[in-house]
C-alpha cells in the first residue's frame, strides 16, 4: 500500500469552517444571543439606536463562542469519553488544542474589541467577566469538582440580558437583574434532565454531576423543587411593573407545563421523559423572554 493511501486529505475550506464553527458550540450561543438582544429591546420604551444593538449581538456571539472553544480544549478528554460529545472535532482529532486556542483567542479578542469601540466599556467588560466565569471558573473549577457545578457556575449563563441591558442603556437596572435571576433559576432544572439520562455518560468521565453523586431520586426531586423556585422567579416582572396581564398569562401557561413535567419527573421517572423535560425546557425559555417582548411592546407600541 502506497504512502498515498495512508494519508488523510487534507480538509477543505467549508469542511475546516464546519468544524471551527462546531467548536464554537453555535447551538447554545444562539440561545444566548437570543436572550442578550431581548434584553436590548427590553431595555428602552421604542426601539434601541441599531449600531449598538448590531455591534454588541456580534461582539457577544464571539465572545461566547470563545468561551466555548476554550470548554471544548479543556474537557477534550472528558468529551472523548461521552457519547453525546465524542463526535466533536477535537476528540476526533479534526483541529488540534493549538488551533483550538488560537481560534478562540482571536474570536474572542475581535468580539471584545467591538464591544468596546462601538457598543460601551461597561459591555466589554461585563462580558469578559462572563467569558471568564464560564470557560475558567465554571470549566475549570467548579465542573469537576463540585455537584453544585451548575448552581454556582450558572451565574454566568445567566448573564446575556444583562450584557444586552448595558449595551443601550450604558447601565444594570434591577429590571437586568430580574432577567438575570430568570435564567440563573432556570439553569439547574434544565441541566439536571439532561444530566439524569447522561448519567452513565458523566460517571464513565468522572464528573461529579448530581445524579452521579447523590443519585437519580435526590436529583429528580431537585428537578421539581428548583422548577417551583423558577415559576415563582418568572412572576417577579409582573410583581415590580417590568411586565403586565399578557405576560402574565404566558408565564402560568409555560410555569404550568414545566411544573407538570417536574412532576413526572419525580414521581414516575424515564430517562425519555427526562429528555423531552430538556428539550421543552429550552423551549420554554425562548418563549418565556419573546413573551416578555410582545408585553413590553403592547405596552411601548413602536408607533
Amino acid at each position: 500500500m502506497s504512502a498515498t493511501t495512508l494519508t488523510r486529505p487534507a480538509p477543505g475550506l467549508k469542511a475546516r469552517a464546519r468544524e471551527f464553527l462546531a467548536l464554537a458550540k453555535p447551538r447554545v450561543v444562539s440561545l444566548i444571543v437570543f436572550c442578550a438582544v431581548i434584553g436590548m429591546f427590553l431595555a428602552v420604551p421604542g426601539l434601541p439606536p441599531l449600531v449598538p444593538v448590531l455591534a454588541a449581538t456580534v461582539g457577544i456571539a464571539l465572545v461566547a463562542g470563545a468561551a466555548a472553544a476554550i470548554n471544548c480544549l479543556v474537557e477534550q478528554r472528558i468529551d472523548a469519553l461521552m457519547a453525546r460529545t465524542r463526535a466533536r472535532p477535537l476528540p476526533r482529532g479534526q483541529v488540534t488544542s493549538s488551533q483550538t486556542l488560537a481560534f478562540a483567542l482571536a474570536v474572542g479578542g475581535v468580539g471584545l474589541a467591538l464591544l468596546h469601540e462601538w457598543v460601551n466599556p461597561l459591555t466589554m467588560w461585563l462580558t469578559l467577566a462572563t467569558f471568564v466565569g464560564y470557560a475558567i471558573i465554571y470549566t475549570v473549577v467548579l465542573k469537576p469538582n463540585t455537584p453544585q457545578n451548575i448552581v454556582i457556575g450558572g451565574a454566568s449563563g445567566a448573564m446575556p440580558p444583562i450584557l444586552g441591558w448595558a449595551a443601550v442603556t450604558g447601565e444594570v437596572s434591577h429590571d437586568a437583574m430580574i432577567l438575570f435571576l430568570i435564567i440563573f433559576a432556570w439553569t439547574p432544572p434544565h441541566f439536571w434532565a439532561l444530566a439524569l439520562y447522561r448519567r452513565d455518560d458523566y460517571a464513565r468521565a468522572g464528573l461529579p454531576m448530581l445524579p452521579v453523586t447523590h443519585g437519580e431520586v435526590f436529583t429528580r426531586l431537585h428537578v421539581l423543587l428548583y422548577t417551583l423556585i423558577l415559576t415563582a422567579v418568572t412572576l417577579l416582572p409582573v410583581a415590580t411593573g417590568m411586565s403586565g396581564l399578557i405576560y402574565l398569562a404566558a408565564a402560568l401557561a409555560l410555569d404550568g407545563v414545566f411544573i407538570a413535567y417536574a412532576w413526572r419527573i419525580w414521581r414516575n421517572y424515564s430517562d425519555a421523559l427526562a429528555r423531552s423535560t430538556f428539550r421543552y425546557s429550552i423551549l420554554y425559555l425562548s418563549l418565556l423572554f419573546a413573551a416578555l417582548l410582545l408585553d413590553h411592546y403592547l405596552r411601548f407600541p413602536l408607533g
